[in-house]
């Protein structure tokens, strides 16, 4: 599969060659692309929301009043969960939410997302993401030429820090490099924006998974 490289101008410079067996997938899976999203945001979800349990709480622990004879029911602390100013019965406490997915499952749904926007025609290759200085402003405008609204670009095995100063105040555009790439990300913008060492850095990962 061929598809043309151009440059921050919009021209053209050349095409590549997408190996089939990461951007050609036919039968995307869904099912693949939400378990691994599911398990992305469930990584980074914190976990630290916590309420206080009864012995946590500050109120006397001594018993409200004898245990039988009074005709209302037994109860033997105000820090119990149905009294005003007492603990709260099977509130959040922290925890990791991290659920487990296989390598290969995450491998595999990478692809899926990459032949995604392959197949619907919203997959780009630049020669390179560089700048001689940080100007947002042109930035915007080379992005208005190639047509560039919402897009995630994978700038390489590292980012251009004026690309990436220029880049940051853009809304909707996230640039990260080779190692940031994620099913979410992809998904989440409607166009992948890859230069030319992206795809090499793409290609070479995968093939060292098959080689382990």
């Amino acid at each position: 599969m061929k598809i043309d490289v151009i440059n921050l101008d919009g021209e053209t410079s050349g095409s590549v060659d997408l190996p089939d067996d990461i951007f050609g997938i036919e039968d995307i899976r869904g099912d693949i692309l939400q378990r691994c999203v599911t398990w992305q945001l469930a990584k980074r979800r914190a976990g630290t929301h916590k309420i206080q349990v009864r012995n946590e709480v500050s109120r006397t622990g001594k018993k409200m009043y004898r245990q039988k004879g009074t005709g209302g029911a037994r109860h033997g602390s105000r820090r119990a969960a149905q009294f005003v100013g007492g603990a709260k019965a099977h509130g959040p406490v922290v925890r990791s939410h991290e659920i487990g997915l296989p390598k290969k499952v995450r491998a595999l749904a990478l692809r899926h997302a990459l032949s995604s926007k392959a197949k619907s025609g919203a997959l780009m290759v630049l020669e390179a993401a560089t700048l001689d200085s940080p100007k947002t402003a042109g930035l915007r405008a080379n992005f208005a030429k190639l047509g560039v609204r919402n897009a995630l670009v994978i700038a390489g095995p590292e980012v251009d820090g004026a690309f990436k100063l220029a880049a940051r105040n853009i809304p909707n555009v996230d640039v990260l490099p080779n190692a940031g790439l994620n099913v979410y990300d992809i998904l989440r913008r409607h166009t992948l924006v890859l230069t030319k060492a992206a795809l090499e850095g793409i290609a070479a990962r995968f093939a060292e998974k098959e080689a382990a």
